[in-house]
């Protein structure tokens, strides 16, 4: 395994240690900043392990299935704790996760049929400003500015969710027909 491809492993590792110390009772006050420290860090290796699989030719079809799913499964953890905190709206959620689902049944279906959907431009875009959207929420500082960035950041969110949607749906229409 090379080392792009054990950054994506390591980041979906770090998920769990993420979800206990943003949910659990013990670190009244501080848990959360501990998860936004953990978050970071997963963050940043989707992208050092992108740019390293680039840069020396690393990129293998195991990192382009699970680089997006890892991305996903931080993600979307991140998002789930942040609507039992209050900050985030369900039903903006299910969205998100609904477009994951669809996504990850195309490339299933594609993989059935020996193709490799990697992550689009629009994906990479959503995920970036949905990490940025978590951070923003996970730090929720009392500043009027700040609360209404991180409102902009969940419409934006939700809006390249959608866009990324359409954009591979569109793209991608075709791996639909060729099943074998």
């Amino acid at each position: 395994m090379n080392l792009p491809n054990k950054l994506t492993c390591f980041r979906v590792v770090l998920i769990p240690f993420f979800v206990f110390f943003m949910m659990a009772p013990f670190f009244e006050g501080y848990g959360n900043y501990i998860a936004l420290v953990i978050f970071i860090v997963a963050s940043l290796t989707d992208l050092l392990d992108g740019k390293i699989a680039r840069k020396y030719h690393l990129v293998t079809n195991f990192g382009k299935f699970m680089d997006p799913l890892a991305d996903k499964l931080l993600v979307c953890s991140a998002m789930i704790c942040l609507i039992q905190t209050g900050q985030l709206a369900a039903w903006i959620v299910i969205i998100i996760i609904s477009r994951e689902f669809i996504i990850s049944g195309f490339r299933l279906i594609a993989s059935d049929n020996g193709v490799v959907i990697a992550a689009s431009y629009w994906g990479k875009f959503k995920t970036t400003f949905q990490m940025l959207m978590v951070i923003t929420l996970i730090l929720n500082l009392p500043y009027t500015w700040f609360q209404a960035l991180g409102t902009v950041l969940i419409y934006v969110s939700l809006a390249l969710t959608i866009i990324s949607l359409i954009d591979y749906i569109v793209k991608n229409k075709d791996v639909l027909k060729d099943q074998k």
